[in-house]
């Protein structure tokens, strides 16, 4: 996907004031039917440029495998193309007793790159949008509610975009179907068997859209 200069340097300058770093424009098939949206860069995904690297990518990999897609298939980007991170205390030899830690991008650091994420579902004109975990799936729809009352569902729909200061629904409807962040089984394996539910659901529903 070709970027406007003007719309990559606004948008890097509008999280200066963040601790953030790195940037990821995204990356796959912008020519596609799906486009995957997760919730930020993590450290591997900050430091190589790639969205989706190491374990969360694996599992990605493997969900995507599970659905009869690869990487090659889709388009995947996230609501914030920089790693927002805290310092956190560590006991590690030659780390000066502190480390970042990755952390939940805030409603302003979304909003910082709410036009990139505009841009890419504009020039793609997806068929469906994944929203991989609550942070895209609000970013997308304007849905507060708890992502575990709709995961899996195929949900036709406006998006979200920024203007003036705020964002409006757009007058295109899209696909959007809400699922588990991959890293969510890291911290809750008990969430496999919802996650490969809501993985059914997205298959039958790809099936019956082809």
């Amino acid at each position: 996907m070709e970027w406007p200069e003007r719309l990559v340097n606004e948008a890097k300058k509008r999280m200066e004031p963040y601790d953030v770093e790195g940037f990821v424009l995204g990356k796959g098939d912008d020519r596609g039917r799906v486009m995957i949206v997760g919730e930020a860069p993590g450290e591997n995904e900050a430091i190589k440029g790639e969205p989706f690297i190491g374990r969360a990518g694996d599992e990605l990999d493997k969900q995507l495998d599970y659905l009869g897609m690869a990487r090659e298939d889709v388009y995947i980007t996230s609501v914030i193309r920089s790693r927002p991170y805290k310092w956190v205390k560590t006991n590690k030899k030659g780390m000066g007793g502190k480390r970042k830690a990755n952390r939940k991008p805030n409603q302003k650091e979304i909003y910082a790159h709410a036009k990139l994420l505009d841009y890419q579902i504009e020039q793609m004109k997806p068929d469906i949008i994944i929203a991989l975990g609550g942070v895209a799936y609000e970013r997308l729809t304007g849905d507060k509610g708890k992502i575990s009352d709709v995961v899996g569902e195929a949900i036709r729909t406006p998006v979200q975009k920024e203007e003036e200061g705020g964002y409006r629904k757009s007058a295109e409807e899209y696909t959007i179907v809400p699922l588990y962040h991959p890293a969510a089984v890291f911290y809750n394996p008990k969430i496999k068997e919802d996650i490969y539910r809501s993985l059914d659901r997205l298959k039958d529903y790809l099936e019956r859209d082809r």
